[in-house]
This record gives structure tokens, sequence and C-alpha cells, in this order.
């Protein structure tokens, strides 16, 4: 075992292009070092739905440049499988370590099989890259992002050419194009040959996000603004300035790229204490709201202010506001959402006449949706525009929900205001989340496999009336690793995260509410029973 891993790791050094991971690897090497080469070479970074992503290092199981190189050369081999022999494929990146590298190791590789490369000329946010893919006709798209990962990782995300991320079978034909890829040495890279764009995709896309706004509407809320270290600034920047809104107050150490993420302990800005300098920000300024992209600026938090305290809203009264804010200019076509989020969404769009759908995680699915005008979900992903970016896009998000507070301090008004209303129509929709993250991913498969031989039959007392398997798939979804437990008034989806080791719980419970005076006590309600479902569901869990 230790000698076959010594040579498989001195093969590996002998491709390998770039001088960092050499040596790196040359070290574990020399030192016979086979706990740290170990789980390097336990197998291949497998590429899915999401691309790829993983942690930064040299080795099959890591994020490098040989990793990436081979992604490509299978990614071009079947593209030129599917007809697109010459076809263009555009190539964006974030400001993580090696992403500029990945970037430009795809447009060689593209180039050298004979089909067309273009790079943004920066990095720039992923729904620029989205909406250039659609714009400059391509036949696929390539990220190379991790998004809100920790810093030490990255990622390579692929689009097609409708400009919306692969689904099956498309992963697994690309995968197995990127298994026959034999040695670094069959795939030619030439040293030039491709594009790098100018700003005119980026002020073509910023053109574009004025439409999300209805003219004339008014444009008063101030906000506070955190990059998260990422991408976001200038092009958020830009988009509030061409559409007449005050300029946010930056929050000054997290507005430039920085690929160490130094003040959080994850750039996402769900996780404890990722919002605070946000928020200290907000008391500094007072502003109407707070708005948060993650790294790569294709999700975007809001935050208001609650009885003098600053609270982020959950990604589903985002997107409830976001919808209610759409049916009151008019809009017309289809709102969807993953089944992972809240239930308030297809109230919404009932009572407004709107065609309704449930899609599996992920805007891969949610962007594919027949005659989609707005998509959402909970972990505050939302779609406003998919004709033009078919993919979360933080930029316009943050546009619409701030044209939305606009409006309401017009009749001074509040976001949280809005949801109290929305409570009332439709009944109080509260929704919570259980999420482990997990070092040893063995645990996440342990919790779902107990889960399925030992169902539970009630959560905080209320009955289970129905228990579904995701793996078999329904009649409107496609088979996924997940469970659907469907109680009286309440709802809870079981799932592995796709692009984390986490085990993620997603818990709603809807209370009915009769007028605005019995808000408190039914909020009480449903805190109460997401906490009993929560700790209930760890019970049965095992975890």
């Amino acid at each position: 075992m230790h000698d076959d891993l010594i040579t498989r790791a001195k093969a590996w050094l002998e491709e390998d292009p770039d001088p960092e991971t050499r040596a790196e690897l040359a070290k574990l090497i020399d030192a016979a070092d086979v706990t740290e080469l170990a789980p390097r070479f336990s197998g291949t970074l497998q590429f899915g739905t999401a691309g790829l992503r993983g942690e930064l290092g040299a080795g099959p199981m890591r994020m490098n440049r040989t990793v990436v190189i081979r992604a490509a050369a299978g990614l071009a081999a079947y593209l030129k499988s599917q007809g697109h022999t010459d076809g263009l494929v555009v190539i964006g990146y974030d400001a993580r370590h090696k992403s500029e590298d990945f970037a430009r190791d795809t447009a060689a590789v593209m180039t050298g099989a004979g089909l067309r490369a273009a790079v943004l000329p920066r990095p720039l946010p992923t729904p620029v890259l989205a909406y250039a893919i659609r714009h400059l006709g391509a036949a696929a798209g390539v990220e190379v992002t991790a998004s809100h990962n920790p810093p030490r990782d990255n990622g390579y995300k692929v689009y097609l050419g409708d400009g919306s991320q692969i689904v099956p079978p498309a992963d697994a034909d690309i995968a197995a194009e990127i298994d026959a890829v034999r040695s670094l040495n069959d795939v030619p890279r030439p040293d030039s040959g491709w594009e790098t764009l100018d700003d005119s995709v980026l002020d073509a896309y910023l053109a574009r996000t004025d439409e999300v706004l209805a003219a004339g509407s008014p444009r008063t809320a101030r906000t506070v603004y955190t990059a998260m270290h990422g991408v976001g600034k200038n092009v958020l920047l830009a988009a509030f300035e061409r559409a007449g809104f005050p300029a946010p107050a930056l929050v000054a150490e997290q507005a430039d790229p920085d690929p160490d993420f130094p003040t959080v302990a994850f750039p996402n800005p769900e996780e404890p204490g990722a919002m605070d300098l946000a928020f200290a920000k907000a008391r500094e300024t007072d502003p109407d709201l707070v708005i948060a992209n993650d790294p790569d600026a294709d999700r975007c938090a809001v935050a208001v202010r609650e009885n003098d305290e600053w609270r982020m809203l959950r990604g589903d009264e985002v997107g409830a506001l976001l919808a209610a804010h759409l049916v009151n200019r008019g809009a017309r076509g289809t709102f969807a959402e993953s089944i992972v989020s809240s239930s308030l969404l297809g109230r919404i769009a009932e009572k407004a006449g709107l065609p309704y759908e449930e899609t599996l995680t992920g805007f891969k699915w949610i962007a594919r949706v027949d005659g989609l005008r707005y998509g959402y979900e909970e972990a505050l992903g939302y779609c406003v525009d998919p004709e033009g970016v078919r993919d979360k896009d933080g930029i316009t998000a943050a546009l619409l929900i701030t044209e939305l507070a606009s409006a309401l301090k017009e009749e001074g008004r509040t976001l949280l205001d809005l949801l109290d209303d929305l409570a009332v129509e439709h009944g109080l929709h509260a929704t919570d989340q259980l999420s482990v993250r997990v070092e040893d991913l063995s645990v996440i498969a342990d919790a779902m496999r107990r889960l399925r031989e030992q169902p539970p039959t009630e959560l905080a007392g209320l009955a289970i009336t129905r228990a579904e398997d995701l793996t078999r798939g329904t009649e409107t979804l496609p088979p996924t690793d997940g469970l659907r437990y469907t109680l009286e008034g309440a709802r809870v989806i079981v799932r592995p995260s796709g692009t984390e080791p986490k085990l993620k719980c997603y818990l709603e419970v809807v209370v009915p509410v009769a007028t605005h005076a019995d808000l408190p006590a039914a909020r009480a309600e449903a805190a109460d029973l997401l906490a009993t479902i929560k700790r209930d569901l760890s019970t049965a869990a095992g975890i």
C-alpha cells in the first residue's frame, strides 16, 4: 500500500504543471508522509451537477491545475461530441487563490481542442458569466469559484448554452470524458489563441439590470453593503448608481477581494458572525436595510432593524417579499422554488392566479422551469430576471429588494410590515434549518440510513401523515438523495449538501393567523414547534 501510494504520487508529480503544487507534493513524497498523501490519492474529485469543488492542493482529490486541465479536456470532448466543433466557451472567475490560473488553463485547453474561448476581463460576479453565455451565444460557460466555501477551497461550475448549470445526464457524460483523459501530455495547451473580453459584456449586463426595476419607482432606501471579501462591490455600486439609489455605505474591511477572507470564519452571510461588521456599520449609519453578497455575488442577504437590533431576514422571507413585490407590479409567468424552500411562495402565486412549480434543490433545476418569471431558493438565491440571467443573481436581487424597501418607505412602512401582512393573509410560514457540518462523511450516510430504516412516526407531537424517500423520485421530481416528511401543519426535508460536508434538515411550520394582533402569539407557537421538531429530528437521525 505504502509503495503503491508513493508510486502514484510520483506519477502525478511528473505531470503536474504547477510549481507550487509540485513543490508541495515533492516534499510529502520525500518525507514519505503517508498520512497526508493517502487522503489526496484515495480517489478522484468527482465531477457532478455542481461541477467540481474541493480543497486546494496537490493530488487527484484536491483542486489544482492538473484536475482542472483534465476537467476542461473532458468538457471540450463532450461539447464536440454534441456537435459544437467550433463553439464558443466563455470563462469567468472569482478572486480566490488559483482562480485566474484555472481560468487561463481552461481557455488554453478549449483553444487546443479547436473550440473558441473567451475569458472575462477580471474577477467578476458569477451572474455576469451566466449572462455572458446567452449574450454571446456561447455553447458553454465555465465559472471558476467556490462561492461561499472556506478560503482553502476552489471550484469549477459548468453551464451549457441555455445559460443554466448542467443537470443529468450531461454531468455523467462530461465525467466519462474526463475519465477518458489518460495523460496531460495528450491535452494540447497553446500559450495563446483565446480572447480576453473587454468591458462591453459587463456594460451590457449592467444595462440589463435597469430592467428589473419599474419605471419611475421610488429609489430612496439607504443601504449598508458588504461584499464579504468577494467580487461584488464594483458591479453592485455601478448598478445602484445607474438605478439612482443612494450610494451604499460600504463595510470597508470586507469591501475588496481577499482570497483569505480574514474577517470571517466562513464567507457566507448565513454563518454566525459573518454579518457582525455590517451590523456595526448599520448602527453607525442608520440605513433602511443591510445588503450582503457572498464572495461570487450570486447570493443576496438582507438584514433589517427589529426592536433596535439588526437581524438577517431568512432566505424564505426575502423570497416571499420579492414575490409579493413582483405580483404587486403585475408580473406574469411561472413562480418556482426548490422543495426545501417555504411553501408560502405557492400560496402567493395561487392567490395571484400565477403558475407555480417546485423543483429539486439548486438553480440548475429552477432555471429550467418553463415560462419562469421568478425563482428562489432559501439559501439566499434569487432569480428575478430569468431572460437575462438563468441563475441566481445577487446584484439584481439587491436592486429589487431596495426598490421594494423604497416603495414601503414612501408609505412609512418597512419590509417587516409587509411580512406581517403576508402572514395574516396566508398564515405564518416559519422556517428553520438544522445543519450539521461533519469532518467524516460517513456520519451523514449513517444518519440517512438510520432515518430510512427507522423512520419517525411523529415530530413535536405532530403525526407524520406522509413519508417520502426522494431517491425513488415523485410524479414531478427526478430522484435525489433526500427524505420528505409531511406533518399536520409542518414539513421536514432531510438531505446531504451537494457542495459542503453538511447534513441539512429544512423545517417549516404554518400557523394560521386571524389578525395582526395574533402575530406575537403565532410567532411564539411557531418558534416552540420548530425547536421541538429540531430536537426530535436530531434524536431520530442520531446526530
